[in-house]
């Protein structure tokens, strides 16, 4: 037996259910004569075994300054004077000096050169400033760098790609209106965003430029499905989307414009840009992450209005992102049916410049009224299912009991061992991963290799240990899912798996984090010698993250001995009155 608590409820789960897995979508066979061709990666498992928050603002800002680089202090990077660029390079059309072109990320260190592109880590930045070894290797120069895995492909298709109003049947340009929402979208919006169309995939094609436009460095595909008396759209994305990332739109900004719609959809882009006239931009990876590779990218603006969608999950995740990009800065447009998607909005007949001017602030003082507060509690109780959390496609009985997933709650998961917890968690945290959940795993009993292959395992829905052909094709889509896993195993403190999760949830946007177990931080306390304070503690550690941090936390406990016949109650979790009382 399991005993599951949230919100004080003990809960009996059932064994788990099977169900059908919808998995990423690989390239439309047809673009792929030939035989496939695996190419193999030199990391198959996303692990975060970098440092942990290597660097502070504050010693950054000291290193700077130790060694006479004058820098300023920015939103979310600091601006500094590049090493990395040459004199020529410095000077714009004028013969001005274009000062503070290195962007130094406040919270890892890592800093991106716009003038000459050259990227990398705290500890390369250091070794480039300091001429040490063979570490003094000058960031990673885009411009110089060997061509990508897929750059072959990329050409290929967007070589096979036309421009839509280009296609020869009106018919068909029609229907591709039609399918994809662009009725109201001009020749001259498409042209200007370089979208075109690939007839054999019947899907748009959306460029990633380098920065400065200077070449072609990956693609996003989105194909329109008729489905009942509707249409789903699938996208694919070449390189993979943890591979690389870009901004859709990035070529049309200029340097002196100061303010910024970011969008989860190009085709939100087009819209919005076409109505108003403002620069718009493409977050990658939709409202599933806001890579930070990306921030540099976003310093120059003042303004940075999120639309990100029409549902809860969109405001949400417009809130996260704020947080990255400094809160003082941003503003949000609230879903509604007065708000709807911008695309939605355009050929709905709506005022985009009107709705775009009733955003609201992402920051606000520490205490608020409820004028403040009633248009989201409106939001709420309009969206009841959504206000519930994420539910599961393969456990109707949690989605009974607890509604859904919600961030910012714990859930302790107890059972006798060798009940099948781990099993369990695994398969429950991959459900809710397939649906976009950015999942971080902290497993300290087992290895990661070990539960990445019972993982896939469930992933497969099958024994892949007998069908080996069939593991690069499971295992191409698993890698595909926004999971990552800690490199800890064996006992650890608390504060650096805290540190870890913190890191995570910056970098990765991670929403989930899942500890197997607790007790495995236990031995590193040396809080009290009361084993109840000390697991009192660390409760109240991991309960403030997730709430500091809208990050639901699943924590695994292991219970105290009980008899064979008795069933576990909520004093068999050492008699916690912090674990019980949830």
């Amino acid at each position: 037996m399991w005993v599951l608590l949230r919100s004080g409820c003990p809960l009996r789960i059932l064994l788990p259910l099977r169900g059908e897995w919808m998995g990423r979508r690989g390239l439309p066979r047809n673009l792929a004569p030939g035989p496939p061709r695996r190419r193999y990666r030199k990391e198959t498992l996303q692990a975060l075994d970098m440092p942990v928050l290597p660097v502070t603002a504050t010693e950054i800002r000291q290193y700077l300054r130790g060694h006479g680089i004058p820098f300023q202090d920015g939103h979310s990077c600091l601006r500094a004077l590049s090493p990395f660029a040459e004199s020529s390079q410095l000077k714009g059309q004028t013969g001005v000096t274009t000062s503070f072109s290195l962007f130094i990320d406040k919270t890892t260190g890592r800093f991106l050169c716009m003038t000459s592109l050259a990227e990398g880590s705290w500890e390369d930045f250091q070794a480039s400033v300091e001429g040490r070894g063979d570490g003094a290797r000058e960031g990673f120069l885009l411009s110089k760098a060997p061509e990508f895995e897929d750059s072959e492909e990329v050409r290929r298709i967007w070589n096979r790609a036309i421009p839509l109003w280009e296609l020869p049947d009106q018919e068909e340009i029609q229907l591709a209106d039609t399918m994809f929402g662009l009725t109201k979208v001009t020749d001259d919006t498409l042209k200007r965003f370089s979208v075109r169309y690939l007839r054999p995939a019947r899907s748009l094609v959306f460029p990633w430029f380098s920065p400065g436009g200077s070449g072609l460095r990956g693609l996003k595909l989105l194909e329109a499905k008729c489905q009942g008396d509707g249409v789903s759209y699938e996208e694919t994305t070449i390189p993979r989307p943890s591979a690389y990332h870009n901004l859709f739109g990035l070529p049309l900004i200029s340097r002196r414009d100061a303010e910024v719609v970011l969008t989860s959809r190009e085709l939100d882009s087009l819209a919005l840009n076409q109505s108003t006239g403002l620069p718009t931009l493409t977050l990658p990876r939709g409202t599933t992450c806001l890579p930070p590779a990306l921030l540099p990218y976003l310093e120059q603006f003042r303004r940075i209005v999120f639309w990100l969608g029409d549902d809860l999950r969109s405001w949400e995740a417009a809130k996260l992102f704020a947080r990255k990009l400094n809160p003082k800065r941003c503003f949000l447009v609230r879903p509604g049916d007065q708000q709807p998607r911008p695309l939605e909005a355009l050929n709905g007949g709506f005022n985009l410049s009107r709705i775009l001017r009733t955003a609201l602030p992402a920051w606000h003082k520490s205490i608020v009224s409820f004028r403040q507060l009633r248009e989201e509690v409106l939001g709420e109780l309009s969206n009841v299912e959504q206000a519930a959390g994420l539910r599961w496609s393969r456990f109707p009985d949690l989605n009974r009991i607890l509604k859904g997933h919600r961030k910012g709650e714990l859930t302790v998961f107890t059972g006798p061992t060798g009940s099948g917890k781990t099993t369990f968690i695994s398969e429950y945290a991959l459900d809710l991963c397939s649906q976009g959940v950015n999942t971080l795993w902290g497993s300290f009993e087992i290895s990661n290799v070990r539960l990445a292959r019972v993982m896939l395992t469930q992933f497969a829905e099958g024994r892949l240990e007998d069908q080996l052909d069939k593991y690069d094709h499971w295992a191409d889509r698993f890698e595909d899912l926004p999971l990552y896993f800690m490199t800890f195993h064996g006992q650890q403190s608390i504060r650096t798996v805290i540190d870890t999760m913190q890191h995570a949830v910056y970098v990765y946007d991670i929403c989930h984090v899942i500890i197997d177990n607790l007790q495995f931080m236990m031995g590193h306390e040396q809080l009290s010698t009361d084993r109840i304070a000390a697991q009192d503690y660390i409760i109240g550690v991991f309960r403030k993250f997730a709430t500091d941090n809208n990050c639901h936390v699943t924590l695994v406990i292991h219970p105290r001995k009980e008899d064979d016949d008795k069933e576990l109650q909520t004093a068999s979790i050492f008699g916690s009155a912090k674990v019980s009382g949830l």
